[in-house]
Parts: structure tokens; C-alpha cells; sequence
């Protein structure tokens, strides 16, 4: 049977790809996607998720927009990697859905509340505010979901800070009530989403599938790519958010080990650092892992095998 999955995002070149593997892939039945300020504000980034369900063919799942900014910090974007839109490089259609008039806390929690106990799992590829305000609103879905798969954070490398991950530290408050809530959580982090570049090979095999679909991740590639070679020196693009997807789909593709991680959230250094410590092995109740490996080659078949899936159904 597949899977079950809230996909809580800010899209985003990546977040673009891991709606597309979410909704291409058998594995997955995708329940809704909600959106969080994060790469770009909330308008920027609900637009470019609507747009992706354009271009995708998504018509029956419900897209929720979500906060607007963090807890209690001030609100802060990634234009430098995501263009002025959020999803800079291809042309953007206008989106044909409508969005969800619940806010989406309320459809997070409505749709757990509304399957069997442990049938859900929230895939979270942004800051996490929105998860942690469903979490404090209503508690009992903590129990409830199956769970709480994130891309964000790293055991040893940071993005936005030496040590600090760019989902983590917009939002450090959220992540330490979502890693601290008492749901299993996966940590698919940059020490795992390093190893998912989409190299000149990635992007030939994408482009040979011809679709609308493909050609529109072709296009958020070269945008996507230029702006980490030239702000972060990578050869190729690290597509960091479908690798979280790709743990639910099949978790021996990304393959994580059960390790307690805290967040840092006083630091002056150290703000959104996640502390993962592996000077013992990680007690029998340890709810948290984080995600080390990623097998390459099956990774991308999966995103292949998605876009040929999805077809050509923009219209």
C-alpha cells in the first residue's frame, strides 16, 4: 500500500522536485501540500506550489498556505540560491487550482485526525513552524502520525551558518519543539543531500524524457545550479528536498541511524546547530535519526522514473 503524506514545503527549486516525486511516485499517496515562508515569503512560495501542480497535473489533492514567518524571529529568505520568486528559471504558468481556505495547521491536523492512527507520515522539506504550531495546537497528533521525515540540518556541515542549516536556523524554536515532541523523526540533512548533486549526466537523463514535466526541472536546474556554483562553488547542485521523499519511497535509498539530536537555539555561534551525539549508541527509546547514506544511482531513478510517470499533462 503507499504511503501516506502531508509534504510541507516552501518551493523552491528543490521543494518543485520533491512535489513532482511525491505525486509521480506509486509509493506515495500524497494527502495535501502545505506551504511555510522559508526560501521566499508565504505568497511567493504557495504561488510556485501552485504552480507545480499545474505543471504536474496535481488536481485533487488540497494546497494550503501556512505561516507567514517564524515563531518568534524575524523572517528571513534564500534569494541568493531561489531567485526573486522562489523558483527563478523556467517560465511560470498561472496556477488553474485553487488554494484550501483552511490555514494550513488546520489542514495538517484535520488530515491526521481524519486517517487510522499511524497511517500518516508529515514529510517537512522547510522550516518547521508549521509542523511545531499543529504539534502545540493539537497534541494528539503527535501520537497519531506515523512519522515526521524533514530535510533540513547536518551532523557535520552547515549551509546558511559553518554549522547551522538553513531550514533549522530560520525557525530554531520550531525544530527544537518538532525534534523534542515525542513523534519519531527522520533527519535527512546536508551530510545525506550533498551526495544528491544532479550532475551534467542527472540533467541529460531528465532532458531525454522529453515532457513538459522534465523540460520544467531542466529549466530549475540550470537556474538552480548557476546560483550554487557561483554563491557556494559546487560543481553540480545539491537537490536537497526530494532525498526526504525518496526515505519514505524506500528507506534503504537514504539510510539513516536512530542518534539523539537536539537543537541549539541560544548560541551565538552555534543558533540552529542540530547536535546529533554518537558517543554511545543511541538508547532503545531514541526517536530520532538521522539520515547518512544515500544510494546515488537508485535515487535518481526514482526521480526519473516520477517524471516519466507524471507524463505530460500541463494544460
Amino acid at each position: 500500500m503507499p504511503t501516506k503524506i502531508i509534504l510541507d514545503c516552501d518551493p523552491g527549486h528543490d521543494d518543485a522536485v520533491a512535489i513532482l516525486l511525491a505525486h509521480g511516485s506509486p509509493a506515495i499517496e500524497l494527502l495535501a501540500v502545505t506551504t511555510v515562508a522559508g526560501n521566499q515569503t508565504l505568497p511567493k512560495v504557495t504561488r510556485n506550489a501552485l504552480v507545480v501542480a499545474r505543471v504536474a497535473g496535481i488536481v485533487d489533492v488540497p494546497f494550503a498556505a501556512g505561516a507567514e514567518r517564524p515563531l518568534i524571529r524575524e523572517p528571513a529568505t534564500a534569494p541568493n540560491i531561489h531567485g526573486e520568486s522562489g523558483l527563478d528559471g523556467p517560465e511560470l504558468p498561472e496556477p488553474t487550482i485553487e488554494l484550501d481556505t483552511r490555514h494550513a495547521v488546520d489542514l495538517i491536523i484535520e488530515t491526521v485526525m481524519a486517517h487510522e492512527h499511524g497511517t500518516v507520515t508529515l514529510v517537512a522539506t522547510a522550516c518547521l513552524t508549521n509542523l511545531a504550531l499543529a504539534a502545540r495546537k493539537e497534541p494528539r497528533i503527535v501520537d497519531r502520525v506515523q512519522r515526521v521525515v524533514l530535510m533540513g540540518g547536518g551532523i557535520h556541515v552547515g549551509n546558511r551558518t559553518p554549522v547551522a542549516e538553513f531550514n533549522i536556523l530560520v525557525d530554531p524554536e520550531a525544530a527544537h519543539i518538532v525534534f523534542s515532541a515525542g513523534w519519531p523523526v527522520v533527519m535527512v540533512g546536508l551530510d545525506l543531500t550533498h551526495q544528491a548533486l544532479a550532475t551534467p549526466e542527472v540533467e541529460q537523463a531528465i532532458a531525454a524524457i522529453g515532457t513538459g514535466p522534465a523540460r520544467f526541472v531542466g529549466a530549475l536546474l540550470d537556474f538552480y545550479g548557476q546560483r550554487y556554483r557561483d554563491t557556494q562553488g559546487f560543481g553540480a547542485p545539491p537537490v536537497h528536498d526530494p532525498c526526504a521523499v525518496a526515505h519514505v519511497i524506500d528507506p534503504t535509498i537514504v539510510r539513516a541511524v536512530p542518534v539523539p539530536i537536539s537543537i541549539e537555539t541560544t548560541g551565538t555561534l552555534t543558533l540552529g546547530m542540530t547536535v546529533a551525539d554518537f558517543r554511545a549508541p543511541a538508547p532503545d527509546d531514541c526517536r530520532t535519526s538521522a539520515a547518512l547514506e544515500l544510494d546515488r544511482e537508485r535515487f535518481w531513478g526514482l526521480v526519473l522514473d516520477a517524471l516519466e510517470l507524471i507524463g505530460d499533462p500541463e494544460s
